[in-house]
């Protein structure tokens, strides 16, 4: 996951800070000198470090700061607050014109940076504020690029647009506009070719597009895992085509996260979306403030918040209030098991729940859920007759033998399986402030699952 090496450095810097009743200039300086290096490291633009560590030691060195009541804490929040500041502090939206208008978005960058997924990823998200998005297959070059544009259309369920690969990308841009108007779409995602390298005849294209139609928002896609080098791709885009806005791909790969450091202040230009998976509705709106708190180990409660409404979306209200009243009682079923895994997929798997709540980023692989284990025991689940599902009491010898033959499992998995789930129950009665009271909230949260020793999986 992005960030994992340079976040476990800077909360080690933090550490040591909190540690210290009292902070002479000398410990900042130390500290930020280990800040700019784990940053270095994490392939964040030299200038940018330069400047942020300037910017943090020149708040953090001040009186107030080292003569306070909590030096070290004040320190840690200097440097949240530079970092927000360094991302583009406030969240920018996606511009579009008014919904009886069409707004044009073109999508450029380099081949293989993931620009048709998340074409269709945008596509996706318009449609569900309302929108009616036609994407434009403008990529004539690489092998297979209109047919995956196709599919994924098919798959977000919205308007697809192409004339083949024998007409010029400019034509099939003005044409796609006509047939936007045609067809009542106000938005169009132009989908243009990329290279394996920047040259003159791809920002040609592009700077062809542009002159041919009105395009009102030009979002260039780069692969974080690249590092500096999105950052310069995105300087160069820039200056020869013009962007408007950046969208950061692959964040959940194993990138050192410095391009999502460095994009902003190198271009001026902002961040709009982060591309957390390969799924078409892995892609996050892009919050400086959120990034920050995950950079620094403090959690992001309000995206995890986001994925468990964008989740809880298509539900039905009247099931999800019966689901909130039996958790409340610690009358949980296997039904609600089946929805609580299906939930917590539908956010990203547990591993990325956990990464989102303070202090739980650290948690070791050995100590999440196999995924394997998951799937065993939503098979014993699926081999119950509905009946079964909804009364865990029914439970009997043959039943269990019955379940265990149907699952591929053995009896002994089932056995075990079903006792924790007993114990959950019992855990539930106690404790039903945590399953959707004032205090809690987990039952949105797929709130059935545990971890550690003695968890339910």
């Amino acid at each position: 996951m992005a960030f994992e090496s340079l976040t476990d450095k800077l909360q080690n810097v933090f550490k040591n800070l909190r540690g210290k009743g009292r902070l002479t200039e000398e410990d900042v300086k130390t500290a930020l000198k280990e800040v700019k290096m784990a940053l270095l490291e994490a392939d964040v633009n030299f200038k940018v470090v330069k400047k942020f560590i300037a910017s943090v030691q020149e708040r953090a060195v001040g009186e107030d700061v080292l003569n306070g009541l909590n030096p070290g804490q004040m320190v840690i929040k200097i440097v949240n607050e530079e970092m927000t500041a360094l991302m583009g502090s406030e969240t920018t939206e996606l511009k579009l014109l008014p919904i009886n208008e069409i707004t044009v978005i073109m999508m450029c960058g380099l081949q293989g940076a993931g620009k048709t997924t998340t074409a269709a990823k945008i596509a996706g998200k318009l449609k569900m504020k309302g929108r009616k998005p036609l994407l434009a297959a403008c990529d004539i070059y690489r092998p297979a690029a209109i047919d995956q544009l196709k599919i994924n259309a098919e798959k977000q369920q919205v308007d697809f647009f192409s004339m083949g690969t024998d007409v010029s990308p400019v034509e099939i841009a003005k044409a796609s506009v006509e047939q936007a108007k045609k067809k009542g779409n106000n938005v169009v995602i132009v989908d243009t070719a990329g290279r394996l390298q920047i040259d003159e005849g791809m920002m040609k294209e592009l700077c062809d597009i542009k002159e041919a139609i009105e395009v009102h928002q030009s979002l260039l896609v780069v692969d974080a895992m690249t590092g500096q080098d999105a950052v310069n791709v995105a300087s160069e885009f820039n200056e020869k085509v013009g962007i408007d806005g950046i969208i950061l791909s692959k964040m959940d790969g194993d990138s050192r996260g410095g391009a999502a450091l460095s994009a902003k202040s190198v271009t001026g230009k902002p961040i709009l979306y982060v591309g957390m998976g390969e799924k078409l509705s892995d892609l996050e709106q892009f919050y400086p403030d959120r990034m920050a708190s995950r950079i620094l180990g403090m959690g992001d409660v309000l995206s995890l918040i986001d994925k468990a409404i964008e989740a809880n979306a298509e539900r039905d209200a009247e099931k999800d209030k019966e689901m909130a009243s039996k958790m409340k009682k610690g009358k949980i079923d296997f039904e609600m098991y089946l929805e609580s895994m299906k939930q917590m997929r539908n956010m990203g798997g547990f591993a990325s729940i956990m990464g989102m709540l303070p202090g739980m980023g650290k948690i070791s692989d050995d100590q999440l859920p196999d995924e394997k284990k998951l799937a065993k025991m939503e098979a014993i689940v699926l081999s119950m007759t509905p009946e079964e599902r909804r009364n865990p009491k029914l439970m009997s010898p043959q039943r269990k033998f019955r379940i265990a033959k149907g699952s591929g499992n053995d009896i002994a998995d089932v056995n075990r399986f079903i006792k924790q789930f007993e114990q959950m129950q019992k855990m539930m009665k106690q404790m039903p402030g945590l399953m959707g009271g004032k205090r809690g909230g987990f039952g949105k949260f797929g709130g059935l699952g545990g971890f550690g020793k003695n968890r339910f999986f």
